[in-house]
């Protein structure tokens, strides 16, 4: 093996998103977005999802009831919310429904530089304000990439996050690669194109929505519960767990 790609969110992050801030529009307040948010997302699975409802609670706010919820996959979710429609989620989302983020696409732009995933939220039609979330980087995290690089592998994380998000969490990580905006079926796609290109690939993933990916690798290590020590990280003794 010569590349080692790593799943980010529960593999180089503790997997534990929280709200780190709520941008209002002109016109709108943040416990109100934070709370139709929170409403929005009762609907889903997602740990993003979780992380915003999780941030409502903790502030106290009552979370609204929707209905005819939808999920975009890889862009966001929809519904109707207190009798207004509301959609939360990526720019693409946003594009595909005929909504302007105006002036609040630089105020993203800043925060994914920081490392911020950031979901927009329209109601009725307008950009009312942005929903920023991040999840920690393990302790062990930095020691484990050192430890790769010491091994002479070249380290690739994939993540679905916006490219400008994925490319601030890197940096900070010494990562060489980022494969960003990738959908979960879009793993698989990626660990083939590496192969293709002549490399020998370890693919580190979750174990929960990466079973093709880790499939179609040369090298795979699902499910790891546990910080990976020095000796995990030797390439002639493989651990799973």
């Amino acid at each position: 093996v010569d590349t080692v790609v790593v799943d980010k969110t529960g593999t180089l992050t503790e997997g534990k998103p929280r709200v780190t801030r709520v941008v209002p529009a002109e016109g709108f307040d943040e416990a109100t977005l934070l709370r139709l948010a929170a409403g929005l997302e009762r609907g889903s699975e997602h740990p993003l999802a979780a992380a915003i409802v999780a941030g409502a609670e903790e502030r106290g706010l009552s979370l609204a009831s929707s209905e005819g919820f939808e999920s975009v996959t890889g862009q966001g979710v929809t519904a109707r919310i207190e009798g207004r429609s509301a959609a939360l989620g990526n720019r693409k989302l946003l594009d595909g429904l005929g909504v302007a983020p105006g002036g609040l696409e630089a105020q993203a732009e800043e925060l994914r530089a920081e490392g911020e995933t950031v979901m927009f939220l329209a109601l009725d039609g307008q950009a009312a304000g942005l929903i920023c979330v991040a999840d920690p980087i393990k302790d062990s995290t930095p020691e484990a990439i050192a430890a790769l690089h010491a091994a002479g592998l070249r380290v690739a994380m994939i993540t679905g996050d916006d490219k400008r998000t994925a490319e601030a969490i890197a940096r900070s990580l010494k990562i060489d690669e980022v494969i960003a905006e990738v959908l979960p079926g879009g793993k698989v796609e990626a660990v083939k194109r590496l192969r293709r290109e002549g490399r020998r690939v370890a693919f580190v993933g979750d174990g929960l929505n990466d079973p093709p990916a880790l499939a179609g690798a040369d090298l795979s290590a699902p499910g790891i519960s546990r910080p990976p020590s020095l000796r995990d990280l030797h390439i002639d003794e493989v651990t799973i767990s």
